[in-house]
C-alpha cells in the first residue's frame, strides 16, 4: 500500500475482474475503496478457486484493501443508497467505477443528477451494451486460432483473463486522468470502458490488425516459437525445459557463443547467404535451419551447466517452472517485499501482494485483506451518507442492509 491517493473517496459496484481490478489498483494507491454488493453476495462471491471451507480465494484477491457494503440491490431502498454512496458528496468523492448496465437504476444521468460532478468508469463487455466476458471477446479476436501448436485447428483458450486485466489496469488510470481535468474545472464525466474495445484497440496496436489487412489472413500458429525473431522452447540433457530469447544481436551473438555453436550458425548464413546478426526477423524466417544447432547444443549439456554460460553472456533466458517451484523462487514470490503473510476473511494466512509497481523513495504500507462482506456497512452509512444510528438499525430491521453476520 502506497498513500498517493490518499483521501480520495472510490465507489465500486461491480463483479468479476475488470471492475474489481480497477477498484483494487486505486486502494493499493491509497485510495479508500468502498465495494457495495448484494446481501450474501454478488455473482463472483463464491467463485473458484475456494478455500476447503467453502471461501473464495479469487474473491478475497481481488478485493484487498477495500471496504465493504451489504445492500438489498432487489429493493427500492437498498438501490437508493447504492445511488447516494456513488454520488456522495466530498471534494475527493464522487468517483464511482462499475460494470452494471449502461440503462437501470445506476445509469449516468440518473447518478449525475444528484452529483453534477460525478465520474463514472463504466466497465462493458461489447460497446453496444450486450454481454461479454474474457473468453467471449478473446474468442471474438481470433487470438485462440493462433494460439497452440502447428497443425491442429482447434481454438486454445489461454488461461489468464488478458482483457479483463488490461480494462481494470486501463479503467483506473482513466479514473484518475478524469479526476485530474475535474480538479482543473473539467467537470463530471462518465467513460465506457468495453473489453470489446480494450481487446480490438490492443489488437491494432500491436500490429495484429495491419498484418492481417496487409496479408488478408491472420498470422498462422507457430507453437512456442518467438513470432518475426529466434526464441522458442529447448530441452536439456537433464529433461530441463528452458525458454531462450535471442532479440537483439547482441542477445544472438552472446547465444551463440554460450552454446558453442558461432561456427555453425555461420555455415547457414554462408549457405543461404544472409546475416542473423542484422535482421532479426531472418532468423526467424530460417527458424527450421538453426533450430536443430540449438537443440542438439542443449540436449548436450546439463541445464547446471548451461546456465552459467548463458548467464555470463547475458543470454535472456528463463526455465519452464511449476507454480509449486515458483513460490520458491526468491525473484518472484520468497522474499520479494511486495508480498507479505496476510490473514484473509476466509480464516487462512498465505502471502498477499501489495502494489506492483516500487513507488522510490515511498516505504511501503502493510498489506490490507479484502472485508468480510458487509463488514463495513454501518460506517459508510454513517460516515459518508450521515444517518443516524437509529435509521442505521431501521435498515438492518427491514433488511435493506447487513453487516459481516448477514444481517
Amino acid at each position: 500500500m502506497y498513500d498517493l491517493l490518499k483521501g480520495l473517496r472510490v465507489v465500486e459496484g461491480s463483479a468479476f475482474v475488470a471492475g474489481p481490478t480497477c477498484g483494487l489498483y486505486l486502494a493499493q494507491m491509497g485510495a479508500e475503496v468502498i465495494r457495495f454488493d448484494a446481501i450474501g453476495g454478488g455473482p463472483d462471491f463464491r467463485r473458484w478457486p475456494l478455500a476447503d471451507n467453502g471461501s473464495s480465494l479469487y474473491w478475497e484477491g481481488l478485493n484487498k484493501g477495500k471496504k465493504s457494503v451489504a445492500l438489498d440491490l432487489a429493493s427500492p431502498a437498498g438501490r437508493e443508497i447504492a445511488q447516494r454512496l456513488a454520488a456522495a458528496p466530498g471534494e475527493d468523492g464522487g468517483l464511482f467505477v462499475t460494470n452494471f448496465p449502461v440503462e437501470g437504476f445506476l445509469a449516468y444521468d440518473r447518478l449525475k443528477a444528484l452529483r453534477n460532478d460525478l465520474i463514472c468508469v463504466r466497465v462493458m463487455g461489447w460497446a453496444d451494451g450486450s454481454q461479454g466476458m474474457d473468453y467471449t471477446i478473446n474468442s471474438a479476436l481470433g487470438l485462440p486460432l493462433m494460439t497452440g501448436p502447428v497443425g491442429d485447428d482447434r481454438p486454445v483458450n489461454h488461461v489468464l483473463a488478458a482483457w479483463d486485466l488490461l480494462t481494470g489496469a486501463y479503467s483506473a488510470f482513466a479514473m484518475v486522468a478524469a479526476l485530474l481535468a475535474r480538479s482543473r474545472g473539467g467537470g463530471g464525466r462518465e467513460i465506457r470502458v468495453p473489453l470489446s474495445d480494450v481487446g480490438a484497440a490492443t489488437m491494432a496496436n500491436l500490429g495484429f490488425v495491419a498484418e492481417t489487412l496487409a496479408s488478408g489472413h491472420q498470422r498462422a500458429r507457430v507453437g512456442n516459437d518467438l513470432y518475426g525473431a529466434f526464441g522458442r522452447d529447448f530441452v536439456t540433457a537433464d529433461g530441463q525445459r528452458m525458454m531462450l530469447l535471442c532479440v537483439t544481436p547482441r542477445q544472438w551473438s552472446k547465444a551463440l557463443e554460450a552454446l558453442g555453436i558461432t561456427a555453425e550458425a555461420a555455415a547457414v548464413e554462408a549457405d543461404v547467404g544472409i546475416s542473423f546478426a542484422t535482421d532479426e526477423g531472418l532468423r526467424f524466417t530460417h527458424r527450421d535451419r538453426l533450430y536443430p544447432l540449438f537443440e542438439a547444443a542443449f540436449a548436450a549439456k546439463t541445464a547446471a551447466e548451461l546456465t552459467p554460460a548463458l548467464d555470463a553472456g547475458g543470454v535472456t533466458w528463463g526455465a519452464y517452472q511449476t507454480l509449486e517451484t515458483a513460490l520458491a523462487d526468491a525473484r518472484l514470490f520468497q522474499g520479494n517485499p511486495m508480498f507479505e503473510p496476510v490473514q484473509h476473511p476466509s480464516g487462512k494466512t498465505y502471502i498477499a501482494p501489495g502494489a506492483m509497481g516500487t513507488v522510490l523513495p515511498d516505504a511501503r504500507g502493510p498489506v490490507a485483506p479484502a472485508p468480510q462482506l458487509g463488514q463495513h456497512t454501518d460506517e459508510i452509512l454513517s460516515e459518508v451518507l450521515g444517518m443516524s444510528s437509529g435509521e442505521i438499525g431501521r435498515l438492518h430491521d427491514a433488511g435493506v442492509v447487513a453487516g459481516a453476520d448477514g444481517r
